[in-house]
This record gives C-alpha cells, sequence and structure tokens, in this order.
C-alpha cells in the first residue's frame, strides 16, 4: 500500500500560511480525499509524474487539462531556455506578442485581432466586459464553467463575495437546452450583451445546437462568446469551432495555448476587438516573454506534427476500452464515459442511499493505488503512450468490481479507508 505521509505532513506545513494548502481548488484535499491521496508533486516529464513520497504516477490531470504536449516537451523547453537568457518581461512590447497573435489568427476561425491574458478567467471576464462595451447592455447567458470573475462565479453555489447586483445579471441555461436559452433571452429582451459556452464539455452537441445557439444570439443582438479555455488547441488546431463548423463573434483560449505555461487569448472579430483600445484589459504580465514562446512553440508544433489527430486517436481506443469495460462488469447502471477522446469523462452517476461523490471517493483511492493520478476526466496529451492507456483500462478492470460491490452491493464502508469527498460544486 502506498505511502503519502510526506505528503500529507506538508499539507499541515502548507495550511499555515495558504487557505486548503493550494492556491487551486481543484489541486486541493476538496478534491483528493486524505488518507488515501498525494497532496504535492516534484517533477514530471511525458505522461508520469512524482509525488513528496516519491511514488510515480501516469498523468490524465495534465495540470487541469493545460498540457497538451506533454511534461517538458523538449521543443517547449528549448524555446523556453533560449529565450530566459534574452529576458521575461521589458518596459516596451516584444515582438513575440504580435508573431503569436498572428498564429493565432492563421489557426482560429474567428481570429482576427488577438489580446492576452494569464489565466483562462482573465480572457472569459476580458470577452464579456468587450461584449458589454460593444452592445452597450448588462445581461449575459451563460453555460459551463467559466472561472472565478464575479460575472461568472455568482452564478453557482460559490458566490460568496459576490454582490447581488452582479449575480442578477448572470441567467444559466444547460448544455444542450435550446428551448431554455430561448426563454432567458426572450424574459429580457434587448438586455443580453453575450451568450457564452463551453462548445463541448461532457456531452457531444446534439445535431444543430450549436449553429442555433448562434442563430438566436445572432437574433437577440448578443455577442456570441465560445470558451474554448480546453477545447482550443485540443479538439483540433483552430478549436471546437473549427471541429463544429460554427464561428462565434469571439472566443477564448488559455490552458493547451503554452502547454501549461500561464498565458490566455481573447480573440474575435476586428470590429469588437478594437474596443480593447478603449475598454481596459491590461496586465504588466501580458506581454510576459516566456510564455508566449512556450505558444509559439506549442503552435508551431501542432501545425508541423500530427499532434491532436494522435491523441484523439489514442483517446478514442481508451474510450472504447472504458465502454468495454462498463458492460463487462455490468455497471451501467452506475457509470458511463462520455466527451471528446482528448477529453473524456468516466461519469460516476448517483445512486439510491450511495452519492456519486462517495463511489468517486473509492475510485479516486483505487487509481491512486495503482499509480494513476486522475479525477474522473482523460485529459490526454501526445507523450501518452499505448501503454499508458493499457495501464489505465487494467486499473478501471480492477476497479469497476469494487465500485459495483461498494455502490449495488452495499460494501461501501469495507472498502473506503477515509472519509468521502463532498460536493466542491457542480459545474458541468
Amino acid at each position: 500500500m502506498r505511502s503519502y505521509r510526506k505528503s500529507e505532513e506538508y499539507l499541515k506545513r502548507a495550511e499555515r500560511t495558504v487557505p486548503l494548502g493550494s492556491q487551486t481548488f481543484s489541486k486541493s484535499r476538496t478534491q483528493f480525499p486524505y488518507g488515501v491521496s498525494p497532496y504535492f508533486v516534484t517533477h514530471a516529464r511525458g505522461s508520469r509524474i512524482w509525488d513528496l513520497d516519491g511514488n510515480e504516477y501516469v498523468d490524465f490531470i495534465n495540470s487541469l487539462a493545460s498540457v497538451t504536449l506533454g511534461y517538458q516537451d523538449p521543443d517547449v523547453t528549448a524555446a523556453v531556455r533560449e529565450q530566459l537568457e534574452l529576458g521575461v518581461i521589458f518596459s516596451l512590447p516584444h515582438p513575440v506578442e504580435a508573431e503569436v497573435a498572428e498564429l493565432i489568427c492563421e489557426m482560429v476561425p474567428c481570429a482576427e485581432m488577438v489580446r492576452f491574458g494569464k489565466n483562462g478567467s482573465d480572457a472569459t471576464a476580458g470577452a464579456i466586459r468587450l461584449a458589454r462595451a460593444y452592445t452597450g447592455r448588462d445581461r449575459v447567458a451563460v453555460c459551463g464553467y467559466h472561472g472565478w470573475q464575479d460575472w461568472y462565479i455568482g452564478s453557482t453555489a460559490r458566490n460568496r463575495g459576490v454582490p447581488r447586483a452582479v449575480r442578477e445579471l448572470t441567467h444559466k441555461f444547460g448544455f444542450l437546452d435550446i428551448v431554455a436559452l430561448e426563454q432567458i433571452l426572450d424574459s429580457h429582451k434587448g438586455e443580453f450583451a453575450a451568450v457564452i459556452l463551453e462548445p463541448m464539455n461532457v456531452a457531444d452537441p446534439a445535431p444543430g445546437f450549436i449553429a442555433g445557439v448562434q442563430e438566436l444570439a445572432r437574433r437577440h443582438g448578443a455577442v456570441l462568446v465560445f470558451d474554448e479555455t480546453i477545447t482550443g488547441f485540443r479538439y483540433s488546431n483552430g478549436g471546437a469551432q473549427q471541429l463544429f463548423g460554427v464561428t462565434p463573434d469571439l472566443a477564448t483560449f488559455g490552458k493547451g495555448l503554452a502547454n501549461g505555461f500561464p498565458v490566455s487569448a481573447v480573440a474575435g472579430r476586428r470590429d469588437i476587438m478594437k474596443l480593447m483600445e478603449e475598454v481596459f484589459f491590461s496586465f504588466t504580465f501580458g506581454g510576459e516573454t516566456l510564455s508566449l514562446v512556450a505558444a509559439r512553440a506549442t503552435m508551431q508544433k501542432l501545425k508541423r506534427l500530427p499532434v491532436l489527430a494522435d491523441i484523439a486517436a489514442r483517446g478514442q481506443r481508451l474510450k472504447d476500452g472504458v465502454a468495454a469495460l462498463i458492460r463487462r462488469h455490468d455497471c451501467g447502471e452506475l457509470l458511463a464515459v462520455s466527451g471528446h477522446p482528448s477529453w473524456s469523462f468516466l461519469v460516476v452517476r448517483d445512486l439510491e442511499g450511495v452519492s456519486s461523490f462517495t463511489t468517486k471517493t473509492l475510485l479516486l483511492q483505487e487509481l491512486f493505488e495503482r499509480g494513476i493520478l486522475a479525477l474522473g476526466t482523460h485529459n490526454l496529451s501526445y507523450a501518452h503512450s499505448d501503454p499508458d492507456i493499457d495501464l489505465l483500462l487494467t486499473a478501471y478492470d480492477q476497479i469497476f468490481p469494487l465500485l459495483r460491490a461498494g455502490v449495488l452491493d452495499g460494501k461501501m464502508g469495507q472498502l473506503l479507508r477515509c472519509e468521502p469527498l463532498q460536493p466542491l460544486f457542480r459545474v458541468r
């Protein structure tokens, strides 16, 4: 049985100065059950990561899907190392700012102009501010997860500290629920600045759904924003908008844009983006060169090699294997697999008497023990190999019967070695 003693001891130290011991909710003990989980890592390479106790894992989290090529990709590392010798931040713009913007405009259908931030939340908040300035309206319709800023997080259960007046301007609709979106837009005609959504997450978009959202946004004079923080430079070189053939007015990017280096982008129609000359969206580190050369190296590699095609092929083999194991172990009542092959989900269902969070706790306990770092999604990178996929499928083959026994046979108390996770908030 693996030991996590050093991680747990360091967590106590970290929590004295850092709330939850982590800068990111999704990397904290809210998501990793105490007693059976690592909490700190020391290094990573390719598809592998090592924790503070020296345990090795194949990583299917990939820093929350921000690592697309793999850890320490040699092309990205070489570009960053070379730029580090020349400087990181300067008193005037560096040419790489324009060069990366040009690459995005070349690759992304909607992109005519680009502005950089550091986190996905920067980009989505910038897109919403831009849409409000362009339309002179305040309300926003949202679908999916769009970051920590007030305009979005106020619509979730994690809304403490967000003024009620701000919360009341954000209206949520469910993915695939075109009727709900139409009702929302009709309920406040002429007041919506934007419709923002992840063009795909857990479920495939139904035929005509994304085009239907576009038509509704246009009919109501709202700016259509695709949040491609995850889908961009993962689903295809031009993002989900290229894959599905629907071009939004604006789109936001992050995560895989620079293979894990901190940079995000707002991109879109020139007439809207030109308002960035008046709308205040400005960062001291917006032109930080290490992240931008990492983005350039990442995009150049995506253009040069069949990176995303290889990821999708390997991910499809994984999805097919998981579906077969669910059938083999008669777990269809409890589990399902969905999503794009490059970012797929093992869906754990609530059943009477057993929360999905309890089932997920047992799943994580057993995955970590078998050398798999995952949180219920399969965030693949170019560095994942066929043996890595086989290792995960072998782990699921062993774990699915345990999940079935825990939930359907009432043996959860015997199998869990820790307290179950509690819900943070659901976003998808």
